[in-house]
């Protein structure tokens, strides 16, 4: 069979490529009707969502807003306290340190270590015996010169009787005269050389100066002193009263003199060095007539009754001087004023509303701040101030705030 005989197909080459085309147009239908769906899908879920979260808000709008819960304080008409607090040292009224005014042996120690002595108490004995025998010398010479100075006295009253009768010649009276003062002189120097030779002997039994305290023993029975070595013997230190020197800011020194001048007793209470116990309570006596330069400060000294022996000389001691009493001030927990920059300002609770009310804060003492903008009871939020601002609503809760926290919670 040739190629003339095959039989002819009757579908030509332009044709067989053009049969495939309706395929394609179906496949891209397809296509673009998933991706209409799939937009519209979308849209559904999204209006969805949209409607879900209206209907959350609109919940939540219809539902009533909790407050937040507070502690608070209510405003307080009292008195306070305007005080200085300031560093100090027991400082005793006396301190002797008892030296020898004379020389020799020390025979007795009469005091032991730590005694509580009062004035003329006997404390050492240094042999006197030297002195003695000195003073019966000078006693000697005194009734010697004494006889003689009776004698120019009884010879002067026969002068001038001699010389009334013209028995004498007027030198000699005047002569006698002359006589009589050298010896009454004689006995004058005779009266202080006894007078000092007692007090020698007397230098020899050391008795207490004061009422005080007497410190560790410094010599012994045996020991040998002289007065111009200066060798402490004993020191003594007055207890009952004590004082303490503290220091006042110049700053303060105005109104510290004004009540001075009113003749007022300032009270000084004295703390331990954590200044937290009290240890006890006194009168300012005065203050130093100078100011400290280099610490802009004036001494001032107080002193206490310290019948307990609770301060100890050189103790350090921190103060509170009483300068003055405010009265009928409005008074609020310290904890309750809050800051903002350099104002200071509060929460006052008004039908559960807290309302932002600016305060002039002024004495503070034991948690307690004297103020000015608010009025005696007035109440004022004292915790949960992270979370306060004006208009919040809260709930006053009565739980207490815990002591050393700023209200927050947080130390």
């Amino acid at each position: 069979m040739t190629d003339d005989t095959k039989p002819h197909s009757p579908i030509g080459p332009d044709h067989q490529l053009a049969a495939p085309r309706p395929r394609h147009r179906t496949a891209r239908i397809v296509i673009w009707i998933l991706l209409l769906l799939a937009v519209a899908l979308a849209i559904v879920l999204i209006l969805h969502h949209r409607d879900a979260e209206a209907e959350k808000k609109a919940a939540a709008a219809a539902r009533p807003v909790p407050g937040i819960s507070v502690t608070s304080a209510t405003a307080q008409k009292g008195s306070i306290g305007v005080y200085l607090d300031a560093i100090g040292t027991v400082t005793p009224v006396y301190t002797d340190s008892i030296t020898s005014q004379v020389d020799g042996v020390i025979v007795a120690v009469h005091y032991t270590e730590g005694q509580r002595v009062t004035k003329g108490d006997p404390l050492i004995d240094i042999d006197s015996r030297p002195y003695r025998a000195t003073l019966v010398q000078a006693q000697g010479a005194l009734e010697r010169d004494e006889n003689v100075l009776a004698q120019a006295r009884m010879d002067l009253e026969r002068y001038r009787a001699a010389w009334a009768r013209n028995g004498i010649a007027k030198q000699i009276l005047d002569d006698q005269e002359k006589l009589v003062l050298q010896d009454e002189g004689t006995v004058k120097n005779d009266q202080g050389t006894v007078q000092y030779d007692q007090i020698q002997v007397e230098f020899c039994h050391i008795t207490a100066p004061i009422s005080g305290r007497v410190g560790l023993r410094l010599v012994d029975p045996g020991n040998v002193v002289q007065s111009a070595s200066g060798t402490t013997l004993a020191i003594i230190t007055q207890l009952e009263p004590i004082t303490v020197i503290f220091t006042i800011p110049e700053d303060s020194l105005g109104q510290v003199e004004a009540r001075l001048k009113q003749k007022a007793k300032l009270t000084v209470d004295a703390y331990d060095r954590t200044a937290q116990t009290k240890i006890g309570s006194g009168t300012l006596l005065t203050i130093d007539n100078q100011i400290d330069t280099t610490t802009g400060t004036v001494k001032g000294r107080a002193q206490f009754a310290n019948t307990n022996d609770a301060l100890f000389p050189n103790q350090f001691v921190n103060t509170r001087l009483l300068v003055n009493t405010l009265q009928g001030v409005t008074l609020i927990p310290s904890s309750a004023i809050q800051q903002n920059g350099q104002a200071s300002f509060v929460y006052v609770i008004q039908n559960n509303i807290a309302h932002m009310r600016s305060i002039k804060p002024g004495v503070t003492n034991g948690g307690t701040t004297q103020v000015a903008g608010i009025d005696p009871g007035d109440v004022v939020a004292d915790s949960s101030f992270d979370k306060l601002q004006d208009n919040s609503k809260v709930v006053i809760s009565n739980k207490p705030v815990t002591a050393g926290t700023n209200g927050s919670g947080a130390p």
